[in-house]
C-alpha cells in the first residue's frame, strides 16, 4: 500500500477497480481546510486520462508494471505476433491491445507493459519515433501555399497515411512521431 506522500509521475495504482498511471500530480495545502492532492491519471487499458482529487494521506494499492522489449514478427488470423528480445518466447496479441496498428512493420521493436503479478499484457507501444519510406504522394508545386505550413497526404510503406510538407517526394525516408502520428523530419 502507498499513500499520497508516495505519489510520483509514472507510478501505477489500482483505482476504482482499474489500473492507472499518474501522469501529473500536485500537493495543495490551502489556508483553510485539509491538504489534498490533485492528479491526472491515465487508464492503462483504454488510454483515457481522468482528473481526480485525493485527500492527503489516503492509501492506494500500488501495482508493479514492467516494460519488456519485444520485436514485431507478423500479423495473421490470430492477431499480431511478437517475440521477446531476451527469451525468444513468441506471443500473439489481439488487435485491441495494439496501438497505431498501421505503423507496424516486420522487425519493428516495441515495448509491452505487463502487470507483473498477473503476467497480463496491458498494452503494446511503439518507440516515440519510427522511420518509414514514402511510397506515394502527389507532387507539391512551389507557390501552392497560402501559409508556410502547407501539408499534403502521403502513404508510407506500411499503408498508413501521414500528412507531410510539400517538399517530401516518393522514395524519401521520413521520421514519424508515433504519439501524435505526425511528420517529424526527413531522414538522410
Amino acid at each position: 500500500m502507498a499513500t499520497t506522500a508516495d505519489f510520483k509521475n509514472g507510478m501505477c495504482m489500482e483505482f476504482n477497480g482499474k489500473l492507472y498511471t499518474i501522469v501529473q500530480f500536485q500537493h495543495v495545502k490551502p489556508g483553510k481546510g485539509g491538504a489534498f492532492v490533485r492528479t491526472k491519471l491515465k487508464n492503462l487499458e483504454t488510454g483515457k486520462v481522468i482528473e481526480n482529487t485525493f485527500t492527503a494521506g489516503v492509501k492506494v494499492n500500488q501495482v508493479r508494471i514492467e516494460r519488456r522489449p519485444y520485436q514485431f514478427l507478423y500479423k495473421d488470423d490470430l492477431g499480431y505476433n511478437f517475440m521477446h528480445q531476451e527469451t525468444f518466447e513468441q506471443i500473439s496479441l489481439q488487435e485491441e491491445l495494439v496501438d497505431n496498428k498501421d505503423l507496424y512493420k516486420e522487425g519493428q521493436y516495441v515495448e509491452m507493459m505487463i502487470h507483473a503479478e498477473e503476467e497480463r499484457i496491458l498494452s503494446c507501444e511503439l518507440p516515440p519515433f519510427v522511420e518509414m519510406e514514402v511510397t506515394y504522394t502527389e507532387p507539391g508545386l512551389r507557390g501552392d501555399t497560402a501559409s508556410s505550413t502547407a501539408l499534403k497526404a502521403a502513404t508510407v510503406d506500411t499503408g498508413a497515411i501521414i500528412h507531410v510538407p510539400l517538399f517530401i517526394n516518393i522514395g524519401d525516408k521520413i521520421r514519424i512521431d508515433t504519439r501524435t502520428r505526425e511528420y517529424y523530419e526527413r531522414v538522410k
